[in-house]
């Protein structure tokens, strides 16, 4: 079993929609960890929704917390993968095996749902989702 862990700065989204991919999908192989630089110690409630009810994702164990916890941590972390270009900068000057990090630039969704109705919201975080689950398959091939 590998263990995989994503960092964005808040870890409210992006590093979120992630973990509950890897979670939910490929947890006979892998074991998925998310966790931000400055986290906002909760998950953004539209992608919370999105997760529960559109994709039927169990999010019990998800949280929005400090990568710090992740350094010190008696197992092994396989790979770390930043979602963004902010935890990118922020982890790889104190995460020990920098060749571990792999680098993701997504856009923040949450940052798109200003002035946007519930089904704008949904595309934007449908978007994401997308972008996020391909990255994941091509990562996941390569581990075969």
């Amino acid at each position: 079993m590998k263990n995989i862990l994503f960092v964005c700065t808040g870890n409210s989204a992006r590093s979120i929609i992630a973990e509950s991919i890897i979670n939910n999908k490929y947890s006979n192989k892998f074991k998925a960890y998310s966790a931000g630089s400055n986290p906002t110690r909760k998950i953004n409630e539209n992608i919370k929704l999105y997760l529960t009810k559109i994709k039927n994702f169990n999010l019990e164990n998800c949280s929005s917390k400090n990568f710090d916890i992740f350094l010190n941590k008696k197992f092994n972390i396989d790979h770390v993968i930043t979602v963004c270009n902010n935890a990118n900068k922020e982890i790889c000057p104190v995460w020990p095996n920098n060749n571990q990090i792999i680098h993701w630039d997504v856009e923040d969704p949450v940052s798109k749902f200003k002035n946007s109705n519930e089904k704008q919201i949904n595309k934007i975080i449908s978007e994401t989702y997308d972008i996020i689950s391909k990255k994941i398959e091509i990562l996941l091939e390569n581990e075969n």
